[in-house]
Parts: C-alpha cells; sequence; structure tokens
C-alpha cells in the first residue's frame, strides 16, 4: 500500500494497538518483521499509521504476537485495507485535520461520551450558534473558513440521526447553557434545539447544575469515543492549540471512571429538560 504522509488519528490508533500488542510480548520490530516476511522498517511504518496493511496480514500479525482477544483482533481487521473517502474528506486543507479526525472518529464510534462545561455540545449546535462561537475567535478566521467549520459541524450531527444512530450521552454544565452566544434569541433556539435532540432514543442528555458541589475534570472538554473494541477506545479532550488525543490503556479507564464519577452528579434526564425549560423561559 501507498504510503500516507499524513495519517489520521483513527490510522495511528490503529499503528499504536499493534505496537502494543508486539511491545506486550517483548518482541523487537526487526524481529517481527522478518516473522512476517517483511522489511523491517515495514513494521515501525505500519505502526506509525503511515502504512496500511492487508486483513490477512494484520490477523498473521496478531498470531506472531499471540493475540488471542478476537474482539480486537476482528476490530482490527475492520480497519484494514484502503481506507473509503469519508463526508469529511472533502473539507481536507480547508479546515483544521483535528476537525477532521474527530468526525472520523465519530463516524466508526460504538458510542459516544461528551463533557461539556462552557459550550453545548458541538453535535447539536444550530447553524446560528456555531457561526457565533467561531466569530469570537481572536485573531478573527476568514469568513470562507468559519463557513466552511460550521458546515462541518452540521453535518457530524448525522452519527446521531443516520439509522442506528450512535448511542450518545452528553454530560453539559448549566454554565454552557446559560451563555447568551449570539445573544438572546440565537440563545433561546439552540436551548429549543437542544431539547428536541434529547427526546431522541439514542441521545442522553444530563445537565450539571450550579448546586453540584464540584465533580472530576470540572474545567474540561472532552469526548470518549468507545469503539468495537475497548482496546481500542480514544479520548479527545479540547485545548487551546488544538485537540488532544489519548490512547493509553491506564488514561482511558480514569477517563470512563471519572466520566461516571460526573453523571453521578447530573440531574437526571427529566430533570434536566425541566432545567434546560427554565433557563430558555428567563430569555
Amino acid at each position: 500500500m501507498a504510503p500516507r504522509h499524513s495519517p489520521t488519528i483513527r490510522q495511528r490508533r490503529f499503528g499504536a494497538e499493534l505496537r502494543r500488542l508486539r511491545d506486550a510480548v517483548g518482541m523487537s520490530a526487526p524481529a517481527a518483521a522478518e516473522r512476517l516476511g517483511t522489511d523491517r522498517t515495514m513494521i515501525s511504518n505500519i505502526e506509525s499509521g503511515r502504512f496500511g496493511i492487508s486483513n490477512e496480514r494484520l490477523r498473521r500479525l496478531a498470531s506472531i504476537y499471540e493475540c488471542d482477544d478476537l474482539e480486537l483482533i476482528d476490530a482490527l481487521a475492520a480497519m484494514t485495507g484502503g481506507r473509503p473517502r469519508g463526508w469529511w474528506d472533502e473539507y481536507r486543507g480547508k479546515i483544521p485535520p483535528d476537525f477532521l479526525d474527530v468526525a472520523e472518529l465519530e463516524h466508526h464510534a460504538t458510542g459516544l461520551r461528551t463533557l461539556q462545561t462552557a459550550h453545548i455540545p458541538g453535535l447539536f449546535q444550530t447553524e446560528e450558534h456555531a457561526r457565533a462561537l467561531f466569530d469570537l475567535f481572536v485573531p478573527p478566521l476568514p469568513r470562507l473558513e468559519i463557513e466552511l467549520r460550521v458546515a462541518h459541524r452540521l453535518a457530524r450531527h448525522n452519527v446521531v440521526t443516520k439509522a442506528h444512530g450512535v448511542p450518545y450521552l452528553g454530560l453539559v454544565h448549566e454554565a454552557a447553557l446559560r451563555l447568551r452566544i449570539g445573544g438572546r434569541r440565537v440563545a433561546k433556539a439552540q436551548l429549543a434545539h437542544l431539547m428536541e435532540e434529547s427526546e431522541r432514543p439514542n441521545v442522553k442528555l444530563l445537565v450539571i447544575p450550579f448546586t453540584a458541589e464540584g465533580f472530576p475534570m470540572a474545567g474540561d472538554t472532552l469526548m470518549y469515543v468507545s469503539a468495537a473494541s475497548h482496546h481500542l477506545d480514544t479520548v479527545e479532550v479540547d485545548s487551546p492549540i488544538g485537540a488532544v488525543f489519548i490512547d493509553s490503556p491506564t488514561q482511558l479507564a480514569n477517563f470512563r471512571r471519572r466520566l461516571d464519577l460526573v453523571e453521578q452528579v447530573a440531574l437526571n434526564p427529566s430533570e434536566s429538560r425541566d432545567l434546560i425549560l427554565e433557563i430558555a423561559g428567563g430569555l
């Protein structure tokens, strides 16, 4: 397969898991290459996400690495071969690459959990709300890039609306609901849209009220992406310089525990909708 000049986060995630399997049996890259019958640099290129691998070779590597986790092997096998173009690829080179990585992760997810303390979840932002957010950037973004970012954000919504939409749990702080991004009219319309989305059978929106007495990750904005095998889960954390992607098994386990704790301090779905209605009524 032809080398990739800029592998996506999902491609790098695939390679990182193969590296973990190799490390688990204490095998060097040259030794793995010899067992696979390939050049020694091939293994490092696969593990960096620069080269793809066939389904057959993936399963041979899993056998070489003595991996007997059939769920993981099947999940990795589903990531082999040529990567079909996704809808997000039309934005490549036009908006930041981490926007595209997020969309690709969401597309292949088996479940999503998000935490927002200052923003409405991106999947449920209205067009006017998203545009108003991008208008706040300093220095200002070019108008064309703003419109491309808005269009991309709206297109992401499909992951919850498509047939067999991905299960989604959103934890949203009350502060994010009270921020009047774009003014009263836009904010009121945004809350009405959030109410509609919360009625979807695969969507669960929980509000963390001001009365909550503290919770883990109180200042964070993040997304936990579940994969077909939990070994392939990924966490995306927003930062001032862009998205940070995390795949360490220990860190993934810690994020799962933290999100469980945050969910415990959030209002239930009915109480959350009542609070959203109350806030909208005050606008």
